[in-house]
């Protein structure tokens, strides 16, 4: 595979006495994601986000935009679930895969929200001659763009290009404002010539977009890679560059695997932090200390600089069944001509990769900890049905089904921490987020919980 080129272009007065003493009014809640702002905008009845799931006991639908979360009520008697276009029962809400692009229509009363409509983003809808095949874009890329005689443009923002592209991509972000003159500096000065676009996959928006505007240019042989990124990264080495690895990774200490593909005694006088040795040689052994691949973890692999031992282990991961495996053009010399901080001494040879727990999640451990001996300062928050409590509680807990929390939060003391738990996790993260919104000190566990007569806690990851 030939790695060529990565390109990531992105491109008050004074008041009064009186106004400056009054308090500031609070921020307004986020209802769009800023990446669905290229192409959508939201109603002041409506919700953009992310979907995270659906708790049917208290019947709530939790959603992210951006780094926030929104809890939506519904009725599923009343709820309208439209999936791809097509009419659902909302019992389909179990079946909706996390992260799926997600709009709500709402009401809202008493400042709660209750769902009146929920619509699942389906695949684009793109004329078949224009679209283009992994098979055929791999192809490409293995010769490159000199001697495929194409260009390759990756359409999303930047924050998603830190995360990985594919090889020889050029980043061109689609945006409402601003595409047309970035890609007329970029575009090829020959119309004639291919250029395909791809994106964020097949329910992304932002290469059929970039098409059609660069039709409108004039641009004659253009195609879309409607999968894009998400299944290239199931199927072949993606690239980062070292300095989207730098600042988007290693400085918002965001957790990854990253493997040095030289032997440890070349890494003495330096390598990358947090870099691990993994040589061609020992990776099919090293296979074997990988974390799981449902961990999803983000790996990137590195050498010296010419990137052929970097691709051959990323290569090795990729068809051990990791997904998210990228290189890092130019490798070691590459980062040490740039001035990026080093460590030098002997690299660790064992992979490791702990995930980054959700916000307000405290873990398994803690919790048994606290559900064995609970301190005097601490309230666990029990919010499952009562017909679940029935067959057993924690001792000292509270129970608060999650459906009835926020109209009996005088029942909740402010000077105590509050760590919340359900059956799952699921409603006891809703209720983390709707407690905080509050101001109460709040935490949850994620875990399945079971609890008997006794009181005897069992808890397993999930």
């Amino acid at each position: 595979m030939i790695l060529r080129t990565i390109a990531a272009l992105v491109t008050l007065g004074f008041a009064s006495a009186t106004l400056a003493q009054a308090p500031a009014a609070p921020a307004a809640r986020k209802n769009i994601p800023m990446f669905c702002t290229n192409c959508h905008k939201a109603d002041a009845n409506e919700v953009f986000g992310a979907f995270e799931g659906a708790a049917f006991k208290s019947q709530s639908i939790q959603l992210k935009i951006d780094g926030a979360t929104e809890i939506v009520r519904f009725d599923k008697n009343a709820l309208k679930v439209i999936d791809a276009g097509e009419p659902k029962k909302p019992e389909a809400l179990s079946d909706i895969r996390k992260g799926h692009e997600t709009k709500i229509a709402f009401v809202e009363k008493d400042g709660v929200k209750t769902a009146t409509e929920i619509r699942f983003k389906g695949p684009i809808k793109i004329a078949p001659e224009k679209l283009v095949k992994y098979d055929e874009v791999a192809a490409l890329v293995a010769k490159g763009p000199e001697a495929g005689n194409y260009m390759l443009v990756d359409s999303r923002p930047l924050p998603r290009v830190q995360e990985g592209t594919i090889p020889t991509a050029v980043n061109i972000p689609f945006s409402t404002k601003g595409f047309d003159d970035l890609a007329r500096k970029m575009l090829p000065a020959d119309k004639a010539k291919r250029v395909i676009f791809f994106c964020q996959g097949i329910t992304c928006m932002l290469s059929p977009n970039s098409l059609r505007r660069a039709e409108a240019m004039g641009y004659t042989n253009l195609k879309v890679y409607r999968e894009g990124w998400p299944e290239w990264t199931t199927k072949n080495v993606g690239v980062l560059a070292a300095a989207h690895l730098k600042d988007a990774w290693i400085a918002k200490a965001i957790p990854h695997v990253l493997i040095d593909a030289r032997s440890p005694a070349e890494m003495q006088a330096g390598f990358v932090p947090g870099a691990v040795s993994v040589e061609p040689s020992r990776i099919a052994k090293a296979l074997g200390e990988f974390p799981a691949k449902d961990l999803k973890a983000p790996i990137m692999v590195y050498d010296g600089g010419d990137g052929k031992a970097a691709m051959t282990v990323a290569q090795a991961i990729t068809k051990a069944g990791y997904s998210f495996v990228t290189v890092i053009p130019g490798g070691f010399a590459g980062w040490k001509a740039a001035g990026y901080d080093l460590y030098a001494g002997q690299a660790s040879t064992r992979v490791a990769y702990v995930p980054k727990p959700r916000p307000g999640d405290i873990g398994i451990d803690a919790f048994k900890a606290l559900a064995a001996t609970t301190p005097a300062d601490t309230l666990i928050l029990d919010v499952r049905n009562q017909d679940e409590a029935n067959a057993g509680m924690i001792k000292g807990a509270k129970l608060i089904p999650d459906e009835e929390l926020l109209s009996r939060l005088g029942e909740l003391p402010r000077d105590k921490r509050i760590v919340a738990h359900c059956a799952t996790g699921v409603r006891a993260e809703m209720a983390y987020h709707k407690l905080k919104e509050k101001g109460y000190n709040v935490a949850f566990v994620k875990g399945d919980i079971a609890i008997d007569k006794s009181g005897k806690l069992t808890i397993t990851p999930n």
